[in-house]
Formats: structure tokens, sequence, C-alpha cells
């Protein structure tokens, strides 16, 4: 069994910074390429930024890339998100997810197992 467990999301002001953090568990997590995505309500989930399971590989979305950053610790089995310089409509709940192998993929179709998801808000 695959468990994702996020964490670090909060309310913070535009302009600042925050980290989210995913714990896996369950498999081995270098097998698992791993991605972010969001969601607000009504409003599909769409995809944030995705990683290869050696961490060699990254993609993002156009929106946030320069911004933030994803990255894999794969000895404590941890994905992250730095996310700077956050914007209002950054505000939505994140995800992180896994597949069961290097797709690159941007659409929550190709991933495999989900975590429950944690806030993130951005005032003003």
């Amino acid at each position: 069994q695959v468990n994702l467990v996020e964490s670090g999301g909060g309310s913070v002001q535009a302009g600042d910074s925050l980290r989210l953090s995913c714990a896996f568990s369950g498999r081995p997590f270098s097998n698992y390429a791993m991605a972010w995505f969001r969601q607000t309500p009504g409003k599909e989930r769409r995809f944030v930024a995705t990683i290869g399971r050696s961490g060699g590989y990254t993609d993002y979305a156009d929106s946030v890339k320069g911004r933030f950053t994803i990255s894999r610790d794969n000895i404590k089995n941890t994905l992250f998100l730095q996310m700077n310089s956050l914007k209002l409509e950054d505000t939505a709940v994140y995800y992180c997810a896994a597949a069961t192998y290097n797709t690159g993929a941007v659409t929550p179709g190709n991933y495999d197992y989900w975590g429950q998801g944690t806030q993130v808000t951005v005032s003003s």
C-alpha cells in the first residue's frame, strides 16, 4: 500500500515563501515519479510540477515556473515543493501524487496514488 501525506500548507501574504512536504510510505519511494497538483473549489485539479524517480528531471506549469521548485529526498522518502513569490492565484489545495514510472505527465490520470491535500492561502 502506498500512502502519501502532505504538510506545510498555511496562510501567507503575497510575496512570501512556503515549503510543502509530502511523506511517502508503503513502497520504495525511488520507484515512483512524483508530482504536485492544485485545486480550487469548482475547478479542475491542475498540474503544478513533476519530478522523475531519480530527481534529475523536472517540469513545471508556466504559471509557477521560476517561482516554484520541486525536489525529492529519496533517503527520507519525501517530496517537496518550495514556493517563492507567492501570488493570490496560488491559493488552492495542493496535492502530491505518485506514478509507477517516469511519465513526465501533466494530467492527473497518469498518477496512481494521491495524498489528502494541504491548503495554501495567499492574501495581500
